[in-house]
């Protein structure tokens, strides 16, 4: 996004607790952003919960916070510092994204005098409501996978004994993909769809036919405010589908992606991206491409935020960014 002068002080949302598999691409992403935002004169105040990242170093911002991530929390800081102009949410994860949104539906942005930055509501509503998502490609016309969403045990039977199995249980709004599932044999379905409907804080999963087998592919984006969008880089997953991207060894550029379907996959993401919301910043799109000559593409999620799969293309990303435009501060990186 470009630099807005009126922003004095920005609130960085952090993560919480890193696990193997999930979350230290957020650590990194965060400390940079930090970095970035302070060489611009900007104060940087940071809440996370977990002491043991880089992000929490007191060098690394002008204020931390280390508190439950919870709205009490976010309240606490703003009174203690009303300068505070701006909050990033994309350096979190999916944690701080919901946390946003809470945040936002409790009206404390807006109490405060706080804006948004690097995404804004709409699009954390869309992308990580699998429903509203599902409705939103149907309506663009975006391929994928066939499914169906549950917010009952009896609802999830109905749809798995409709597609059959294997099926992937997705549940709404979780990090680090907790609770989905692969389910090869309808034995082992009540226990997944239980688990993912628990997982859900809005009781909800996607339901859809699995595509084992399958390509991965990522495209990584970023959007200014005139609704250009720059393709970062194309990553290919080493594992096909049913292998989580976070157990997988990632490539970028991606090295067996045709050009042909490499500009569908580019068409695709623009066009989700700009579907979800009117907002600068980044997002990282998945697809799943079949292992035949046909090369059929299927979008399986995309996320307004950074993803484990980009991480450590930062600093290239960054380099790049400055070359293109020396006047400008990027803050999702």
């Amino acid at each position: 996004m470009p630099k807005d002068n009126s922003i004095k002080s920005v609130l960085i949302i952090g993560s919480g607790p890193i696990v193997i598999g999930q979350a230290c691409e957020f650590d990194y992403a965060g400390s940079q952003a930090a970095r970035s935002i302070r060489e611009e004169g900007i104060e940087v105040i940071l809440i996370n919960s977990n002491p043991a990242t880089i992000m929490t170093d007191p060098s690394m911002e002008d204020h931390v916070y280390l508190l439950p991530l919870t709205t009490k929390s976010i309240i606490k800081i703003l009174k203690e510092h009303p300068q505070i102009d701006a909050v990033l949410p994309t350096m979190g994860g999916q944690t701080a994204l919901n946390l946003c949104l809470e945040a936002d539906e409790k009206g404390i942005w807006a109490d405060f005098g706080v804006q948004l930055i690097g995404v804004d509501i709409n699009a954390i509503n869309i992308t990580e409501d699998r429903e509203q998502f599902k409705q939103l490609l149907e309506k663009i016309r975006v391929p994928t996978a066939p499914a169906k969403t549950a917010t009952s045990f009896l609802k999830g039977k109905e749809i798995a004994q409709e597609f059959g199995f294997p099926l992937v249980i997705r549940p709404s709004f979780t990090l680090g993909g907790t609770g989905a599932a692969f389910v090869h044999k309808k034995e082992d379905f009540d226990d997944l769809l239980t688990r993912g409907l628990e997982a859900s804080p809005i009781h909800e999963v996607l339901i859809d036919k699995a595509l084992l087998g399958w390509k991965e592919y990522e495209l990584e984006l970023l959007r200014d405010k005139n609704d250009n969008v720059v393709i970062i880089c194309s990553i290919e997953n080493m594992d096909p589908m049913g292998i989580h991207t976070g157990d997988s060894i990632t490539v970028a550029p991606a090295m067996t992606l045709s050009d042909t379907t490499f500009q569908r996959m580019r068409d695709y993401a623009i066009l989700m991206m700009r579907s979800i919301g009117n907002f600068a910043g980044g997002c990282n799109v998945q697809f799943a491409v079949s292992p035949d000559e046909k090369e059929d593409i299927v979008a399986i999620e995309i996320n307004p935020s950074v993803s484990r799969s980009q991480h450590w293309h930062q600093k290239r990303r960054v380099i790049l960014l400055q070359k293109l435009h020396q006047n400008w501060l990027w803050v999702i990186i």
